[in-house]
């Protein structure tokens, strides 16, 4: 009898301790998830500082805003599309207010509820040939829109930290020498003096004021951006889809290019880093021919189907006018500076990166 007695209180006493575990279990269930939603609601209100971007709706402000809101940050977006200004924005922290750079208007609100500045706006170098009146506009469209922001900051009281503002690579002129080329331009390479090279110093030089105002300044010179929502890549692309690889001139010059994720990611990190401050060249650790990748691009397409054709530099010359100048200009660009500030590519490689492209499509 006594043998079947021990059993039973041995199933007995391991049946309560499964249910004292299985309390327990729930129990620290509840607290991790009550723990996990009160880290979370810590996190964004940690980071629930609002961000106002200039030149929000272009193909690096949709990214950088886009990645800003996933972090729990507040965005508004200047803009001179009235019609942006009312529809219902797409996420509850986003909202859009107006500017007017020709005339020099802008929402003074707007810029006293902001915490820090992203200044991107600017008309596109690419996207029309160089008439006398098209320079005019790419100048005007930097250099005005900075000034209205200076004027803005220094005529109303505000709590703005700093201003991320951007620049381009084409400050720096062609590659000079095999050793410059070997170390690619650095910051402290003085300006070009070539329309680019004057745009760009005159860029950076409008919004320069700000650090008398005891805002911290970062300026970033800007590469090639490949994304597949704009800008170079799909226009590299297209072509590659018919098996067609178009060299432009020698496809020797190299470019100075960098992910959009792994630009977006240094606003980003400019903003929460506050030990970063002047100038940088926002470029990857790998420039590249013209030849390399465009045939990278091609491989990741197309496999080993595809040929090359050469586009003459005088044809693109007839084509693209001044702008050509760009197309056919070497430029090799040091990263160095931002990667000894602890930043970190994730697309380092062009190999990683046009992977990266066209596998998410």
């Amino acid at each position: 009898m006594r043998i079947m007695i021990i059993p039973a209180a041995v199933i007995l006493i391991g049946c309560r301790c499964v249910a004292i575990t299985l309390s327990f279990c729930n129990s620290v269930r509840h607290f991790s998830k009550r723990l996990a939603i009160t880290v979370t609601c810590i996190f964004f209100s940690m980071n629930s500082k609002t961000i106002l971007i200039t030149g929000g709706t272009g193909l690096i402000g949709r990214v950088i805003t886009r990645q800003l809101l996933e972090r729990g940050y507040k965005i508004i977006i200047l803009t001179r599309n009235h019609s942006a200004l009312k529809q219902a924005a797409i996420h509850v922290n986003l909202t859009y207010a107006g500017w007017d750079i020709k005339n020099q208007r802008i929402d003074k609100d707007a810029v006293l509820r902001a915490d820090h500045i992203i200044h991107l706006a600017g008309a596109g170098v690419a996207d029309k040939r160089w008439s006398k009146k098209r320079k005019q506009e790419i100048v005007d469209s930097r250099v005005k829109s900075s000034s209205l922001l200076v004027k803005t900051l220094k005529e109303n009281e505000n709590k703005v930290k700093s201003v991320i503002s951007a620049s381009a690579i084409g400050w720096y002129g062609p590659d000079i020498s095999s050793l410059q080329k070997e170390k690619g331009f650095s910051e402290t390479d003085p300006p070009s003096a070539d329309f680019l090279g004057s745009t760009s110093k005159r860029w950076e030089e409008s919004v320069e004021p700000v650090t008398h105002l005891g805002k911290r300044l970062v300026k970033f010179r800007t590469g090639i951006v490949l994304s597949n929502e704009g800008g170079a890549f799909p226009a590299f692309s297209r072509p590659v889809r018919f098996g067609i690889v178009p060299l432009l001139g020698s496809g020797r010059q190299i470019i100075s290019w960098i992910h959009i994720d792994d630009l977006a990611a240094m606003y980003i990190n400019a903003i929460e880093n506050e030990k970063i401050s002047g100038t940088y060249n926002a470029v990857s650790p790998r420039p590249v021919s013209n030849k390399e990748l465009m045939t990278t691009i091609a491989r990741q397409m197309k496999g080993k189907f595809y040929f090359t054709i050469p586009v003459p530099s005088f044809a693109l010359k007839l084509l693209m006018g001044e702008m050509s100048i760009e197309v056919l200009k070497s430029a090799t660009v040091s990263c160095e500076k931002i990667r000894s500030e602890g930043f970190v590519f994730r697309y380092p490689s062009i190999a990683e990166a046009i992977k990266n492209l066209c596998t998410s499509r």
